[in-house]
C-alpha cells in the first residue's frame, strides 16, 4: 500500500477520498443533499457548480460504490502508472486531468437534459470511472475483462457492448442510473486520451 501512495499517488488520493467521502454520506444522509448532481438547481444557482464534482465522491449505496472502486483499483492504477512509464512524473497530473475533466464533461448534456427536471438527481463516480476503463483499453485493447469479474472477454468487446447498452439504456431512462454520464465519460476519455498519445490509435488497430 505505501508502496501505491509513491507510485500512483492520484489514484490512492480519488480512491481513499471516494469511499472515505461515501461512507461518511452512507451514515450521514444530510450531505447527500448538499453534494449531489441536481441540475434544476445548477442551472439557477451558480453556487451549486461544486457538485459537478462532490457527486462524484458519493455514491448511492454500497453496491455501487464496491463496483465502482473495484473498477477504478484494476484500471485506474494500471493507468496512472502507464502514464508515467510514457510521460515521466507528469503523468500523474495527465491522469488527474482526464479523470477531472471527464467528470466534469460527462455530467454536461445531463445537466442540459435535465435542468427544467426538479426532480432528477444525480450520484457517483461512474463517468470519470468509465473514462479511466475506456482510456485503458485503447493500450490494452486484447486485456482480458470480465463483466463483475466473471464473464472473461477481451477489453474492445466489453468496451463494445458497454457503449451499445449505454446508448440504449439512456433512451429508455426508467432505472434511476445516469447511463448518459457513462457513455459520455467513455468517450471523453478515449478523446483525451488521442489528444495527449495521438499514436496510441494506431497501436489500438495494430493489435488486431
Amino acid at each position: 500500500m505505501i508502496d501505491s501512495l509513491y507510485s500512483t499517488p492520484v489514484s490512492s488520493l480519488i480512491f481513499a477520498l471516494t469511499i472515505g467521502t461515501s461512507i461518511f454520506a452512507f451514515s450521514n444522509p444530510q450531505w447527500y443533499g448538499k453534494f449531489m448532481l441536481h441540475p434544476y438547481t445548477i442551472y439557477r444557482n451558480k453556487d451549486k457548480y461544486y457538485t459537478v464534482l462532490s457527486s462524484g465522491l458519493i455514491h448511492k449505496d454500497w453496491m455501487h460504490l464496491l463496483f465502482n472502486m473495484i473498477t477504478f483499483y484494476y484500471f485506474g492504477f494500471a493507468l496512472e502508472s502507464l502514464f508515467v512509464e510514457l510521460s515521466g512524473s507528469l503523468g500523474h497530473l495527465l491522469f488527474a486531468a482526464i479523470y477531472l475533466i471527464s467528470l466534469v464533461l460527462s455530467d454536461i448534456p445531463t445537466i442540459l437534459k435535465q435542468k427544467n427536471n426538479p426532480g432528477y438527481y444525480s450520484l457517483g463516480a461512474s463517468g470519470s470511472i468509465c473514462a479511466v476503463l475506456f482510456s485503458f483499453i485503447l493500450f490494452q485493447p486484447k486485456a482480458p475483462l470480465g463483466v463483475f469479474m466473471i464473464i472473461p472477454m477481451p477489453a474492445y468487446v466489453f468496451a463494445a457492448l458497454f457503449l451499445g447498452y449505454s446508448i440504449w439504456a439512456s433512451r429508455k431512462s426508467n432505472d434511476g442510473i445516469n447511463h448518459e454520464a457513462h457513455l459520455y465519460g467513455a468517450l471523453t476519455g478515449v478523446v483525451l486520451t488521442l489528444v495527449l498519445y495521438p499514436w496510441v490509435l494506431q497501436h489500438f488497430v495494430a493489435s488486431f
